[in-house]
């Protein structure tokens, strides 16, 4: 083994770009692990073997070229732990979740990376951090919404951890977005999906489907939430942080009845061992130090096992992992013979275009989907069979 320069390194990928039958992910895939052992694992090997490092450089060099925001562990809690600790308590302070901490403090650490471990302060600020979202657009081509993420992430941590707002960043290059319909399953094809799932998985999939469940919002519902006498379920903090109300569908609610019954007596057994608290918002607990081992907040769809919180360290019973829910309904799909994409947002959209198929009000529908402006619901009217004024095509006249 020998190390590589960067111009060794480009003029291979160069290479393998002109191979015939080299896709283009190929490549992109050829780059990140080359990006791995540059960045991870060569440094380590050279300090385990020698405590003079090359001369030349032509590893450091390698990475500067081809991998200009690579985050090398630990470097920026190593660095910056100050402000990764400002960092967390801000966004737990406003009740973000944890997938969006998790998600702004790796795109800061990814910035602070890509400025070589040099946070930019002051005046020069925006304009480090317009570069470097341009960067990701130009040279890295990720997708508008991951651009928007990172954009997001470090608007929130200049302007809330460091006190110094950067603006709204109006002016730089900002990845494509492109406008989808979404994909939408038949009647039959839901049926034929839902008849491919039993068990929880199956369950929460027909509760998606019947309610309009996002995906999340299905896995941390409450027992508290679920209304069998009004038919209803109450969706606590979703998209935007809004509450909105439901139809709980008659044709699951007898199977829920049954898993509830299931549940809670998991959550005696739970109470016995002095595992029954769940999560619940910190300001709650502490006014209500009790709530989270009661009945009423536990999980509708609790894990099977217990888990450590990884913000309090708390030994607790947490929702089912959604993974295990998006991976059954993909499994499903592929059973039923279904040819398209499908997953659990899929179903969400199929609960929108049927209930436009059946005529009902697209107010009705938008405020059953939480939709803050209507013309985000409008969209399904372009996927349904007759859309518009029902125009046939000139070749059925």
């Amino acid at each position: 083994m020998r190390e590589r320069s960067g111009k060794e390194i480009q003029a291979f990928l160069a290479d393998l770009a002109q191979r015939q039958g080299v896709a283009e992910w190929q490549i992109r895939q050829a780059r990140h692990a080359l990006k791995i052992f540059y960045e991870i694992f060569l440094p380590r090997f050279v300090s385990e073997k020698t405590s003079n490092p090359p001369s030349d450089g032509r590893a450091a060099t390698a990475k500067r070229i081809e991998f200009r925001d690579s985050v090398l562990p630990g470097e920026m809690e190593r660095r910056f732990s100050s402000l990764s600790e400002a960092f967390r308590k801000e966004i737990r302070t406003r009740h973000y979740s944890y997938c969006t901490e998790k998600s702004y403090l790796e795109w800061i650490r990814r910035f602070i990376a890509f400025r070589d471990y040099e946070l930019p302060r002051g005046s020069e600020a925006a304009e480090k951090v317009r570069g470097y979202l341009e960067y990701l657009a130009v040279e890295r081509e990720v997708a508008a919404s991951t651009q928007n993420q990172a954009l997001n992430a470090l608007v929130f941590f200049y302007k809330n951890v460091l006190q110094e707002p950067i603006g709204e960043m109006d002016e730089f290059a900002r990845a494509k977005r492109p406008r989808r319909l979404p994909d939408v399953l038949t009647r039959s094809e839901v049926e034929s999906l839902l008849a491919q799932m039993d068990g929880v998985a199956g369950l929460m999939a027909g509760v998606m489907y019947g309610s309009g469940l996002r995906l999340m919002e299905c896995v941390r519902l409450r027992v508290k939430d679920v209304d069998f006498a009004q038919h209803q379920i109450m969706v606590r903090d979703g998209k935007g942080q809004k509450d909105r109300i439901t139809m709980l569908p008659e044709r699951f609610a007898g199977a829920l009845q049954e898993h509830l019954g299931r549940v809670k007596a998991l959550h005696e057994q739970d109470l016995v061992q002095g595992t029954a608290e769940v999560y619940i918002w910190p300001a709650l607990a502490r006014k209500y130090p009790q709530a989270g081992s009661q009945w009423i907040w536990q999980y509708v769809f609790p894990a099977k096992g217990l888990s450590v919180d990884p913000r309090s360290g708390k030994v607790r019973r947490h929702h089912i992992h959604e993974s295990l829910v998006q991976r059954a309904v993909h499994e499903a799909a592929q059973g039923a013979g279904i040819h398209k994409k499908v997953g659990c947002h899929t179903l969400r959209h199929s609960f929108a275009t049927h209930l436009l198929e059946a005529r009902y009000d697209i107010r009705t529908v938008q405020e059953l989907l939480g939709h803050a402006d209507v013309s985000t619901t409008m969209i399904y009217t372009h996927v349904l069979n007759t859309p518009g004024l029902s125009v046939k095509s000139p070749a059925d006249l």
